[in-house]
């Protein structure tokens, strides 16, 4: 028997490109923030270690990759602050402020 999960589209996310609609499927699944057993780890293309939180919609498995940016950005999380954009508009979901002496060691 196939699984259903077998026919999804998979995107790999980064912070830069997170939109409301991802945000929200996030929050939804990871309400408490997510845990490191939580986190998926693979290699990209580039032979780079990748980790990632699985997020799935009827067709896509999205792989949103860690970042303290993310867990910052889901831990304020208002959709209120969102509601002027549309679901799938990437520039919507701003970068948060960073403490100084938090680095983020990502290049996102």
């Amino acid at each position: 028997m196939k699984n259903r999960n077998d026919n999804l589209k998979r995107v790999i996310v980064d912070f830069k490109k997170l939109t409301p609609e991802i945000l929200a499927l996030l929050v939804e699944k990871y309400p408490d923030g997510y845990d490191d057993d939580q986190i998926i780890s693979f290699r990209n293309q580039h032979n780079e270690i990748i980790e990632a939180v699985e997020v799935t919609t009827t067709d896509t498995k999205y792989l949103v990759k860690v970042s303290k940016k993310l867990a910052i950005t889901m831990e304020n999380y208002d959709e209120d602050d969102y509601e002027d954009f549309n679901n799938d508009d990437p520039e919507a979901v701003q970068e948060p402020e960073i403490a100084n002496g938090d680095s983020d060691n990502e290049n996102d």
